[in-house]
């Protein structure tokens, strides 16, 4: 393989760990994004619910059944934020720490909240870095006069 073909292959290689990574960012985006989503979502509800409450106690108008729709409305919005806070610290390689939940960095052995230990990261798992590696070249300098 010639010069020409080594930077062509290069380049390719290149770009596709420039598609990935974009990717990625798009990912993370659409994750943040659902994640705002669903606070507002909860936001709204905890203000309905207040007004409820409220118009429950200042009136002779029993709200019990509304309450407890909204109530519940309030904890499957909060599983699904949870669920989606968990998918974005996963992406960003963050360890949970399974005594307190706080997420911690990936290299962390003990919990900076709680000071447990951390469960050690499973083998097989490819970290970001790991990823960032610098393509060689497989020609020699003498090849190109150097």
């Amino acid at each position: 393989m010639g010069i020409f073909e080594d930077v062509i292959l290069n380049a390719r290689s290149a770009v596709d760990s420039v598609g990935k990574k974009a990717g990625k960012v798009i990912d993370m985006s659409k994750l943040t994004i659902a994640a705002a989503d669903l606070r507002s979502e909860i936001s709204k509800k905890y203000q309905i619910l207040g007004r409820v409450v409220y118009e429950e106690k200042t009136t002779d108008k029993n709200y019990e059944k509304s309450t407890e729709e909204l109530v519940e409305k309030i904890k499957e919005l909060k599983e699904q934020l949870s669920s989606v806070t968990e998918a974005i610290e996963n992406s960003k390689q963050k360890k949970k720490c399974p005594y307190c939940g706080l997420y911690n960095a990936k290299g962390a052995v003990f919990c900076n909240k709680c000071g447990e230990k951390l469960p050690m990261a499973e083998s097989g798992q490819n970290s970001a870095d790991d990823e960032d590696e610098f393509i060689e070249d497989d020609f020699d300098d003498d090849e190109i006069g150097l």
